[in-house]
């Protein structure tokens, strides 16, 4: 079994005391998110692989070690500020801290996340793609591979439309992306490929690749697995992975985030964190259905 820690919240980034907790008591629980009486257990003896995404990797940087088991990173790094993400930390501070997580798993399982991409009069083509320049360069030999994702329509998007006043992606503007983004991955020994897009990008040099294929999966854990049909679309082609989070629980409240869409929500779950419980919001309830998930 994978971990994916997380798509739904980001464990690393506020959670990881918690999350180290539950990898030394050996198991955590997982709520579902369609059926709340419904809880799964996954022992760690039954975990391959750790997949962390973050925006924030500081927190457990100095706790890597502890974990006996294969990790990959999947480091977001965006072009925006406060007035879209209001709670993420400096680019240079995340820019540090990849640096020094690479020579600790290898840059080969480090993938930089350019995700989401939209654009507004503030953020404009040539805003992202001279930002993006500037993070090849940053981090030319400590990471192989970056992907990029351009904005979603979620809820939580057009609540924040206001705000964000993003536009339509047109065929120029995958184009421009498409052959300065390539060139610049190219440039700083990288690659770039697109994730979950119906574009690919490949006739302007992208890669086609996945976030956690099949073949890095093999590499890291010497097994197969089958993969992930959970999200819609028929888009993605990553390996199965197990989602340890919980949506509406992430602090940095990006305008844009599918994650969370009620921020009194997140406030309120927040307060119901408990370190030692092994649910990430809240404690087990007596009428919870507990069962042992092992794929």
């Amino acid at each position: 079994m994978i971990l994916n820690a997380s798509g739904r919240t980001d464990i690393v980034a506020f959670y990881t005391p918690w999350f180290m907790n539950r990898y030394h008591e050996g198991f955590l629980d997982v709520r579902n998110p369609f059926n709340r009486d419904m809880v799964s257990r996954i022992n760690f003896d039954d975990v391959d692989l750790i997949s962390f995404c973050t925006k924030n990797p500081t927190p457990i940087v100095k706790r890597i070690g502890e974990i006996e088991k294969p990790i990959q990173f999947q480091v977001t790094l965006t072009a925006y500020g406060r007035d879209i993400e209001p709670q993420v930390p400096l680019k240079a501070r995340t820019i540090k801290y990849i640096k020094k997580i690479a020579p600790i798993i290898g840059k080969e399982n480090i993938t930089i996340r350019y995700d989401p991409i939209l654009f507004n009069d503030k953020y404009d083509l040539e805003y992202h793609i001279d930002k993006f320049d500037k993070y090849c360069k940053s981090l030319n030999g400590y990471a192989d591979r970056l992907t990029i994702h351009f904005v979603d329509d979620y809820k939580n998007a057009r609540r924040n439309r206001d705000v964000l006043s993003y536009r339509e992606v047109t065929d120029n503007d995958y184009k421009v992306i498409g052959e300065n983004f390539a060139r610049s991955a190219k440039e700083n020994d990288m690659t770039v490929f697109a994730c979950f897009e119906d574009r690919n990008l490949c006739e302007y040099g992208f890669s086609h690749d996945e976030c956690l294929s099949p073949a890095l999966a093999y590499k890291l854990t010497g097994k197969e697995y089958p993969r992930w049909t959970a999200r819609e679309g028929n888009k993605c082609h990553c390996v199965q992975m197990a989602d340890v989070g919980e949506y509406n629980t992430c602090r940095h409240f990006c305008k844009y985030c599918y994650a969370n869409y009620d921020e009194k929500r997140v406030r309120s779950n927040c307060k119901v964190h408990y370190e030692d419980s092994s649910l990430l919001i809240g404690r087990l309830k007596k009428n919870d259905v507990i069962k042992l998930r092992k794929n």
